[in-house]
């Protein structure tokens, strides 16, 4: 995650030099997203940022995704995360930007897997491999069950960057961590 966040770092200050606000938009939602995992308090500023960048753009599917991030930074508090993602849910399928079910699905996941909540985890991953069943973004699956310390799941072959097991424990530590 922190490779993640660096290298949307980057692309912010690129996007500032080249007077792209949108890009910047997006960029700073990425960097908020990779803090909601990690680092819950540098979340809140990052994603004070990402609102302060979008309000003055239409881009419904980065705002999206910052309500996304939000819940991953959320996860494992009495923040209503179950409630507020029914509603993202409904949002995401309305506007039809199905790419973004995943993200939310894993963050819910990831929810999950801190509070201990097997059924729900289990009902989360049966989402995420409905959502993924054609393939892309396939890789949310085993993440999913990583973060629960749960067996990788059958599933298509993924070519990781790093050792599979590497990644995955990356993300169960996160749990852990939380």
């Amino acid at each position: 995650m922190d490779r993640t966040r660096a290298a949307f770092e980057d692309a912010r200050t690129d996007t500032e030099q080249h007077d792209a606000p949108g890009e910047q938009a997006i960029a700073q939602t990425h960097i908020a997203l990779a803090a909601a995992f990690t680092d819950p308090a540098r979340a809140d500023g990052e994603l004070a940022l990402a609102h302060q960048l979008l309000d003055r753009l239409d881009q419904r599917a980065t705002t999206l995704l910052v309500d996304v991030a939000a819940l991953a930074r959320d996860a494992g508090t009495d923040r209503d995360i179950t409630g507020r993602a029914t509603v993202l849910r409904t949002e995401i399928t309305v506007t039809g930007l199905p790419w973004l079910t995943p993200l939310l699905e894993t963050a819910l996941a990831f929810h999950h897997a801190v509070r201990g909540a097997d059924d729900d985890l289990s009902d989360t991953i049966g989402r995420l491999r409905e959502a993924t069943a054609n393939g892309d973004f396939a890789y949310h699956v085993p993440i999913a069950a990583a973060m629960a310390g749960r067996p990788r799941p059958d599933g298509p072959v993924i070519r990781w960057l790093d050792d599979e097991h590497i990644v995955l424990a990356r993300w169960r530590a996160l749990v852990t961590a939380r």
